[in-house]
């Protein structure tokens, strides 16, 4: 399994920023990261600047979003879609979809189940648990 460093992960963003204001042609992961960055143009100055974001600490207890960890979170999910991973991620991302009318609040919506799996899965030193993943899902959409 790829499991890049913080440096990677942030250096992969910056170039793939840097290729598209260069008008690169991008590969692979590249474009669904893009899209990503795209999508949120909050943090294009940012990405910009890779000498003063690329070591910086974004701390929660301060409220602060890292912005890092949101775009690969949105990587992930697109590759959990593409795959259809855990299987019936893409028919909860359709509903979401129909009841978001967009795609990034329905992305946000199903990151927010991601990002409580992740922290179960850290807190507790478990497994990622597919069907509680799932379950959050048909949560959100239950509340709808």
């Amino acid at each position: 399994m790829f499991n890049p460093s913080r440096d990677q992960v942030r250096q992969f963003f910056f170039d793939v920023w840097a290729k598209y204001r260069a008008g690169q042609p991008l590969a692979g992961a590249e474009q669904p990261a893009l899209d990503a960055v795209l999508a949120h143009p909050e943090y294009h100055a940012l990405l910009d600047q890779p000498d003063r974001y690329k070591v910086r600490d974004y701390l929660p207890e301060s409220g602060e979003t890292n912005p890092f960890l949101h775009l690969s979170m949105h990587l992930a999910i697109s590759e959990q879609l593409s795959v259809d991973q855990p299987p019936g991620i893409r028919e909860r991302y359709q509903q979401l979809l129909k009841r978001c009318g967009n795609e990034m609040d329905a992305q946000h919506d199903l990151m927010d189940c991601l990002a409580e799996m992740i922290w179960q899965v850290q807190r507790n030193r478990t497994a990622f648990d597919s069907a509680a993943y799932l379950r959050c899902l048909d949560q959100k959409l239950g509340a709808a």
